[in-house]
């Protein structure tokens, strides 16, 4: 895998979560997917990590494929629902998200 591959994917996967609108979420797999790696969701995760500041991503809209948020209570959980909650999505009493309800597909 070349260097040039990596920047191509990483930059596909930041114009993907950037068009996610609000309102709906989309699953580190899918992005994965629609860059062109279905198997790079860790890849997803590290390239919101990265870049969220940087790029002003929405990343409170990117899930897990449960319909779960990934992040633990005490480390982004409770301020991701919250944004996800002020834009309309609801979850359910297991803390999940209708996907069929609320997944976007770009």
């Amino acid at each position: 895998m070349t260097d040039h591959h990596d920047m191509s994917f990483t930059e596909r996967v930041r114009k993907l979560i950037a068009t996610i609108p609000p309102g709906q979420v989309a699953t580190y797999g899918q992005i994965a997917t629609h860059a062109g790696n279905p198997r790079a969701a860790r890849q997803v995760v590290r390239v919101l990590h990265s870049s969220t500041d940087k790029y002003h991503l929405p990343w409170h809209r990117v899930i897990n494929s449960k319909g779960q948020i990934g992040l633990k209570p005490g480390q982004g959980y409770e301020l991701q629902r919250a944004m996800l909650i002020d834009e309309g999505v609801t979850f359910d009493e297991a803390g999940r998200i209708d996907l069929k309800r609320y997944l976007w597909s770009p």
